[in-house]
């Protein structure tokens, strides 16, 4: 059962009992959309800042940083970031405050990126439904190309130190240090610990939800509107550039893993080559415009097109392995 299986009622009956929206249509195609990634990422934009300021207050996060940055792990933490990226159901925008998250507390870059790389690239959907459709092999390939790539693009962006390119204003949130002083160096009541942790998620969640708002329309627009005919003339083409063609038209388009592997099966039953669809629908559920303008808030443009970059040259060549 889909993790958001009550969002996704709860969009369904707005748009067609509310709104009065005939579905199948373009319009509620876009507006079912919209309500529906608006909703769940605001949720987990709230519930993982609130879970997040817990464990920066009661977790020794400091300690676990330093273990992370001086100690040789030979890519075990690499690893282990990309490995809760294929587990958790996030699509390339609901990664994100999860990768919030991971900032604030300190986490090392590099391995915060491992996870926003794998996250929507090799998931859940990847492990349950690709066996049925195209076996075992081709399933494990696929997951341990993404694990991969997601591991060394992380390791990229950490040697180019591009730390100075994050938001710094997720980084000066206040401290359990800073609210001890205000007690005395006493525990605070748990009332205090409740409000603490509700205003430090509500401060992040101040400052990058207009950006979900505005990245989710676009992303809602062009989900509804553009034809998929007009992408299956292109991607039938058995040429090399075939690929990186398929990884450019995806870019633009935006939509969760679960909803984009039926249409894969479809494209390849058409006779469309294995490793452009994949790299198609890679794109689509890895990097799109709205997570371009959420992270834009979050990183200097600098390191968003370093970010990118490496994606994308991974996807192509996980096209081009297929």
């Amino acid at each position: 059962m889909d993790s958001f299986y009550p969002i996704q009622k709860l969009a369904d009956w707005l748009s067609f009992s509310v709104f009065h929206l005939v579905p199948k249509t373009h319009l509620a195609s876009a507006m079912n959309f919209f309500i529906y990634d608006v909703i769940k990422i605001g949720l987990l934009l709230i519930l993982i800042g609130y879970f997040m300021a817990i464990t920066r207050y009661f977790f020794p996060l400091e300690k676990v940083r330093r273990l992370l940055l001086k100690k040789r792990l030979f890519g075990l933490d690499y690893l282990l970031a990309a490995i809760l990226g294929v587990v958790t159901p996030f699509c390339s925008c609901s990664s994100i405050p999860l990768f919030i998250g991971f900032v604030g507390a300190g986490i090392p870059l590099g391995i915060t990126f491992a996870f926003l790389i794998s996250s929507p690239l090799v998931n859940e959907s990847s492990l349950y439904l690709f066996p049925s459709i195209f076996g075992l092999k081709i399933t494990i390939l696929y997951n341990l190309l993404g694990i991969i790539i997601a591991m060394l693009g992380g390791f990229l962006i950490e040697k180019l130190k591009m730390e100075r390119y994050i938001n710094q204003d997720l980084l000066k949130l206040k401290s359990k240090k800073d609210l001890g002083k205000e007690y005395e160096n006493k525990t605070p009541p748990i009332k205090v610990l409740l409000k603490f942790f509700w205003d430090e998620a509500l401060t992040i969640f101040k400052q990058v939800y207009p950006y979900v708002i505005l990245g989710v329309a676009i992303g809602a627009a062009i989900h509804g509107f553009v034809p998929t005919s007009l992408v299956e003339k292109y991607l039938a083409i058995k040429k090399w550039w075939a690929v990186p063609l398929a990884v450019l038209l995806g870019v633009p388009l935006y939509a969760n893993s679960v909803s984009v592997v039926p249409f894969l099966e479809v494209m390849v039953k058409k006779g469309m080559p294995l490793g452009t669809s994949l790299a198609f629908i890679t794109a689509i559920t890895t990097i799109s415009i709205p997570e371009a303008l959420i992270l834009k808030k979050v990183m200097r443009t600098k390191l968003l097109l370093t970010f990118f970059g490496i994606t994308i040259l991974g996807i192509i060549l996980i096209g081009w392995f297929f």
